[in-house]
């Protein structure tokens, strides 16, 4: 019988009388009694604004005035009811307990603690067991292990606060500050810190799942779509810089964005999930766990087989995921091939073009014109060899020597050596994006809108845990994993008065 069942058992069976307050303990109060002197005082605070000439300053005034009260009967409330979970008389639950592999023998005495919720501090005063054979180990509270406090915190709260963390904009002063406006949590910078490292490490644990489940239901909405085209999972990758510290200051290196899109059947975005990974070399984890978050998708998916594309520009780490994993990926379930489609981003090529007219035409007017017509062609059937052939003749017709020849062939055999993955008119025809911008403004929402701004430095590790709570939130699977991990919160297996006897009798021998 786990505490939860037993403490149903014991209340079933006590008497309804209970003993007076314990010394230092709240007078106990109705819980209708607490209600009606909250309604009474917001009924007062109805009728002297009712008596005030309306303007907007008591207008603001009122509505604060009614928040505040709110606030506090919410916070009497959730006082009264999680002090109430727990007999009255201590004396009515087990001497002796047992929690995982230990002996435990009840205090006699209820004390309190802190806990810090949505409404702000109450007081819990909660029943507590210590180690019988007086090892190091803590006093154990089974209705604070059933509660799930984190640090002292509400589910609620601990994880309203990882969310603010997540959010754009928002520093260690900013969440703190919107705490104590909104919540009445006045915490400092170590007590946030201590509950945002309970609560990352546990949503990230929840997050390949949670992801995949939104990726399946957004295959089904695509499935469901009208349109000429199949729906599309589109895949992408790129980095960006990020400051990490060292020691005597701070160096910048390439971080990673992972992204999975689905298309509908007329080439609308549906949705996407991101990954976010701190630098390392060769990006391991980014491939690993895009490639584990794709075989789960494609393992579980029993519908037709959306069209699969991998749409990024033509960086080494990209360019290596696709040769070594995707290109020679295999269906999870029916070992068939899968015919991944390469697109190289349209707005690099793009890049190229302007690279090649400046070195044709300096900058201008004659650069800009041929520009626009080459990215017309590129749309079109064939339309990168059109440009080449248009870019080599150009080339010999100028002359170009030295310098100008050779930025010219960079950008030039940029396009001649991924014609293959530019066949832009085709993709359209399809229904595959041409660009990555998904992902390139994904690095932009991660990153830049979060860790890189003004004066921000960053350690891996504190990084990578924003990136956990950020990549959650931008995906829309929040609530999704902030459910998992309080659902797969074990509840506390304490064992008590049907071993009451055998805990005696080890205690007397």
């Amino acid at each position: 019988m786990n505490y939860s069942m037993h403490l149903l058992l014991t209340l079933a069976t006590t008497p309804t009388s209970t003993p007076g307050p314990e010394a230092g303990a709240p007078i106990d109060r109705a819980l209708p009694d607490v209600v009606a002197d909250a309604v009474q005082g917001l009924l007062q605070r109805v009728e002297a604004f009712r008596q005030q000439p309306v303007s907007p300053a008591h207008a603001q005034q009122f509505e604060q005035q009614v928040q505040d009260e709110l606030r506090a009967l919410g916070r009497q409330v959730v006082q009264w009811t999680y002090n109430h979970l727990e007999p009255a008389d201590v004396q009515v639950l087990a001497k002796h307990v047992r929690f995982e592999a230990g002996l435990y023998t009840r205090l006699n005495r209820k004390t309190p603690q802190q806990v810090w919720t949505l409404f702000g501090p109450v007081r819990l005063w909660r029943i507590g067991y210590r180690p019988t054979d007086k090892t190091s180990e803590p006093t154990l509270f089974p209705l604070a292990l059933g509660l799930g406090l984190v640090q002292g915190a509400s589910p609620a709260l601990a994880g309203r606060t990882a969310q603010l963390l997540s959010e754009a904009g928002m520093t260690q002063q900013r969440v703190r500050a919107c705490l104590r406006r909104d919540y009445g949590v006045g915490w400092g910078v170590k007590k946030l810190r201590q509950v945002a490292q309970a609560v990352a490490p546990a949503l990230a644990t929840q997050r390949h799942a949670a992801q995949v489940e939104r990726l399946l239901a957004l295959l089904q909405q695509a499935a469901d779509s009208r349109g000429r085209h199949k729906p599309v999972l589109s895949v992408g990758r790129d980095g960006i810089t990020l400051g990490v510290r060292c020691k005597g200051g701070s160096v910048f290196e390439v971080a990673t964005t992972g992204t999975v899109s689905v298309l509908d059947r007329r080439g609308h975005r549906l949705g996407t999930v991101y990954l976010a990974y701190t630098p390392e070399p060769g990006q391991g984890q980014m491939s690993q766990a895009l490639t584990r978050m794709l075989r789960a998708v494609l393992e579980r998916w029993q519908g037709p087989l959306p069209r699969l594309c991998y749409v990024t520009d033509a960086g080494d780490n990209e360019t290596t995921y696709y040769a070594k994993v995707l290109r020679r990926w295999r269906h999870p379930r029916t070992g068939a091939p899968l015919a991944w489609i390469r697109v190289v981003d349209y707005y690099h090529a793009s890049e190229r073009l302007w690279a090649m007219a400046e070195q044709l035409f300096g900058k201008g007017r004659r650069a800009a014109a041929w520009v626009r017509k080459m990215q017309k062609w590129l749309k079109k059937p064939g339309g990168v060899n059109r440009v080449l052939h248009s870019a080599a003749a150009l080339r010999d017709q100028y002359d170009l020597r030295g310098r100008r020849r050779t930025a010219f062939h960079k950008a030039y055999r940029y396009l001649r050596d991924r014609m293959r993955y530019m066949r832009y008119a085709e993709y359209q025809r399809q229904g595959i994006p041409l660009g990555s911008g998904v992902t390139e403004a994904g690095c932009k929402t991660v990153y830049t809108q979060r860790l890189k701004l003004s004066g921000m430095r960053w350690q891996k590790a504190g990084a990578q845990l924003i990136l956990d709570l950020r990549v959650l939130q931008l995906s829309g699977v929040w609530d999704a994993a902030y459910a998992r991990v309080l659902a797969g919160v074990e509840e506390a297996k304490v064992w008590g008065q049907q071993a009451a006897a055998e805990n005696a009798a080890e205690i007397a021998a």
